[in-house]
């Protein structure tokens, strides 16, 4: 490919192929009547040398899938298996999307996977139209660039280009303008992937993939029972992770077993929807009528789902090492839930101090004030960002004051310009529905846009003081 600009941290290595094909099937992508670019995340592109395309190559590559050097021939759409809303479904796959792409991170070696949603039908489709509607993309843009920004463990939107279809949907007004995205992540390889091989007895490649995760994913040597090592890396990535959602106030609403990447990344956004207020049994699915995957039930969820997990090692595995790991996903929760609670209160241990309870006594006091007094949850950590109540939260509050006295400010903690304004910045659903209808009455992207910037010096506000949480 004599136009292609070679950066050096374009280091292209389609691992998957080492699975062999009984994991995937190759497809092609739709051709789509146009290409228009509506977001490229050249902060993404740059982590794995793609920043230096022009928006010609880019809409070549990630709307038209023209294979990128050394890379994947053709698009692998993945086989899996999966639980949704706890029913099993041996009918899925990759229905809607494909693996296009894997390479190195130039930072630290890491594979990275360029997978897609709306590119078109597969063998797994089923009845689906293969598509994305524009607005399920600009969704997924603001969901994974929030999610970033308030550090949870997320794929991120790398592209998203406008396709020209009109799509009939029965959810929403349509006809309806469609789209095709394409997300970064650390791989998709999901709980739902050995639930397939288990379903089938397939023993030898389930043996196959957990050494391939061990190797590709998360870079370890196997050690006596890798069986056992894998799975316990999987509950404490999930653990942490249910963590980072509560702590962002976040509702997946979707938590099924073919959703739960076993590395711990959270990605596939749908009726996803930040929580205004600190309310366990909020919702963002409006079919989920029983509220399984509320947000205060979303740690049990993904636990219940790593336990599904389990139950297919079973077949390479004895119970009694898998039933020793699945016991410490609740103290893996506490364990890294002080991480995202630290960084978004923007407080630090005191030099040579330690957190015994990983800011437990913290979490719970914040939880039981915010429920008892209805204080957004994006108002309450704009407000004590640094580790100090403002005077106007009153007597119901002093427990969440004895406990921050633990903690020491991070340096200049509300220097940042973020901080001078009178709103935190948040992504609440009426925003969400505000952006769209700009874009889908006048084509307006300005507020996107906005958006989208704003989430990035939210970020970088939280970032100023450092990383020592």
């Amino acid at each position: 490919m004599a136009d292609f600009p070679q950066a050096p941290e374009y280091t292209p290595d389609p691992a998957v192929l080492k699975l062999g094909d009984a994991f995937y099937d190759a497809v092609d992508a739709a051709d789509f009547p146009r290409t228009i670019l509506r977001f490229r995340n050249d902060r993404a592109a740059a982590e794995v040398g793609l920043d230096v395309l022009s928006d010609d190559q880019w809409l070549r590559h990630f709307g038209r899938f023209e294979a990128l050097p050394g890379n994947l021939p053709r698009p692998l759409a993945m086989r899996y298996h999966g639980h949704q809303f706890r029913v099993y479904n041996p009918e899925l796959g990759d229905g809607r999307g494909f693996t296009f792409a894997q390479m190195r991170r130039g930072a630290d070696g890491t594979l990275m996977e360029l997978g897609t949603k709306g590119s078109g039908q597969t063998p797994w489709s089923r009845f689906g139209d293969g598509r994305l509607t524009l607005k399920g993309g600009v969704r997924e843009v603001l969901a994974t660039e929030m999610l970033q920004a308030l550090g949870v463990n997320t794929s991120r939107t790398f592209s998203l280009i406008e396709t020209g279809e009109a799509l009939e949907r029965n959810d929403e007004p349509s006809p309806t303008r469609s789209a095709v995205l394409v997300r970064m992540s650390h791989g998709q390889i999901r709980i739902g992937t050995f639930q397939r091989l288990a379903y089938h007895g397939d023993a030898e490649n389930m043996r196959r993939l957990v050494d391939w995760c061990l190797a590709e994913l998360f870079g370890v040597t196997p050690f006596e029972d890798p069986v056992a090592q894998f799975f316990e890396l999987v509950v404490a990535r999930t653990a942490a992770l249910a963590g980072e959602y509560m702590v962002a106030g976040f509702v997946h609403g979707v938590l099924n077993t073919d959703n739960i990447n076993v590395t711990g990344e959270s990605f596939d956004y749908g009726p996803w929807r930040f929580a205004p207020t600190f309310d366990p049994g909020f919702t963002a699915a409006y079919f989920d009528h029983a509220g399984l995957y509320a947000f205060g039930r979303q740690p049990d969820a993904i636990l219940w789902n790593v336990a599904q997990l389990a139950v297919s090692l079973r077949i390479i595995s004895e119970a009694p090492p898998l039933i020793e790991r699945l016991e410490k996903f609740e103290s893996y929760f506490k364990m890294f839930y002080g991480h995202p609670l630290r960084r978004r209160l923007g407080i630090r241990m005191p030099p040579g101090a330690t957190d015994p309870d990983h800011g437990w006594a913290l979490k719970e006091a914040i939880e039981v004030a915010l429920m008892a007094t209805g204080v957004s949850i994006d108002r309450f950590f704009f407000d004590a960002y640094g580790g100090a109540l403002p005077d106007s939260y009153g007597a119901e509050w002093d427990a969440v004051r004895a406990a921050l006295a633990e903690y020491d400010p991070v340096p200049e903690a509300r220097a940042h310009p973020y901080f001078q304004a009178n709103e935190p910045c948040s992504m609440l659903i009426d925003e969400v529905e505000a952006i769209w209808a700009a874009i889908d009455r006048d084509d307006d992207w300005e507020p996107f846009d906005s958006k989208v910037a704003a989430i990035r010096a939210m970020a970088a506000a939280l970032d100023a003081g450092g990383h020592d949480w």
